[in-house]
């Protein structure tokens, strides 16, 4: 994740794979386990393979990449000037790359055994009240994944060294809660990828609403209120003297 709120370094070849490889890791090990576990599945151990997958991928790719491996992430890292626009492009077709090459991967691997649970495809549960409540879950688990992300890793008074368990484990915490409602996308790439791959995307306005817009809503205000609130110049916390 960024470690610093100066402006943005270019990114290159090497942080594109990163990215792809990121996200493709993401994708797979989320589908697999999805997969394995199947209709009904053991959610305590699906949040468990987020939290350990991300934390791996944080660990290793951070300082390649950044380690988004999220659109709506690489968005809001783009309202805090933490990547160029030019590059956030790049990132985000990569992210969708690898969520499709991962979705595709898992597919190969467990044919017979992902198709009850469409690869790990996401969709509305009847326990929601409709698409609102759904757009509801998925920006609010991503409002305080990103919350966790700015917090540790952009802000520089951040406890960097938790960073990448700090951020696992709160995609832990919010799939935990979230996977029995809306699949707990969270991450428009880990949401396209076994959609496309199953050809489940239920009706396609209510997917991009819940899966695609709703995560870059929350994500980017979880980042532009911990700014405001925390990081923005003049402002103090804890006793601490004010950034800029």
């Amino acid at each position: 994740m960024e470690a610093s709120v100066q402006g943005p370094p270019a990114r290159g070849a090497a942080a594109y794979l990163g990215e792809l490889l990121g996200t493709f890791g993401l994708v797979f090990f989320i589908c697999m386990a999805v997969s394995e576990y199947g209709v009904g599945g053991d959610f305590v151990a699906i949040a468990l393979v987020h939290v350990f997958v991300l934390f791996m991928l944080i660990q290793t790719l951070a300082v390649v990449c950044g380690a988004h491996f999220n659109p709506a992430v690489t968005v809001a890292m783009v309202a805090l000037r933490q990547i160029r626009p030019p590059d956030a492009v790049i990132y985000i077709v990569v992210q969708l790359t690898g969520g499709i090459l991962g979705a595709l991967a898992t597919r190969a691997l467990l044919t017979d055994e992902g198709l009850a649970v469409n690869y790990g495809a996401v969709a509305i549960s009847p326990l929601l009240d409709g698409v609102f409540a759904g757009f509801m879950v998925e920006l609010a688990g991503t409002f305080f994944l990103m919350f966790a992300i700015v917090g540790v890793a952009v802000n520089p008074r951040g406890n960097q060294e938790w960073a990448a368990f700090t951020i696992g484990a709160t995609l832990g915490l919010v799939v935990f809660v979230g996977a029995q409602l809306t699949g707990a996308g969270f991450n428009p790439a880990r949401a396209l990828g076994p959609a496309l791959v199953s050809g489940e995307f239920g009706p396609m306005g209510t997917f991009l609403l819940v899966y695609i817009l709703a995560p870059v809503v929350g994500a980017v205000l979880a980042a532009v209120a911990y700014f405001r609130l925390f990081m923005a110049p003049g402002k103090k916390v804890g006793g601490a003297e004010p950034v800029g």
